[in-house]
């Protein structure tokens, strides 16, 4: 998935927490919300002054829903719950969840959906099963 298709897939699903995100789709809007806040920063001292952050704040507020629900949809692409990503509230866990959002997909249909290019009608991964338990995938069938 490509930056802008990354990010267009992010803002399509505002507030979707079912479903999963990619790898690439969840780091590349984390990229595009740190472009976008430098720049709205450095327009918010250039206008207001080093005191005031009014555009940061307002970018801050509209991006949040999208925000987490792309890194819960993140968590479903890896087989974990959502639940999972309230760890960030403790030391240790920021760590367990940024182990959750770089490890790689569930190269298979989990209970939260198909992962991103799957295609339902052609069931040849089922002739390519040690391929997948190779790559250290669980076959869910």
């Amino acid at each position: 998935m490509t930056f802008t298709e990354s990010v267009k897939s992010v803002f399509s699903k505002y507030a979707k927490f079912e479903g999963r995100a990619s790898r690439s789709e969840y780091w590349y809007f984390v990229l595009f919300n740190l472009v976008v806040s430098f720049a709205l920063a450095l327009l918010d001292v250039a206008i207001f002054g080093v005191d005031k952050d009014v555009f940061s704040r307002i970018y801050s507020i509209a991006i949040l829903l999208p925000s987490l629900a792309v890194a819960v949809r993140r968590m479903h692409d890896s087989g974990k719950s959502g639940k999972n990503y309230l760890w960030v509230f403790t030391i240790i866990g920021i760590f367990y969840v940024l182990y959750l959002m770089l490890v790689k997909s569930d190269p298979l249909p989990n209970k939260y959906g198909n992962p991103e290019g799957y295609d339902e009608n052609n069931n040849s991964f089922l002739e390519n099963r040690k391929d997948i338990e190779n790559m250290g995938g669980d076959l869910v069938i």
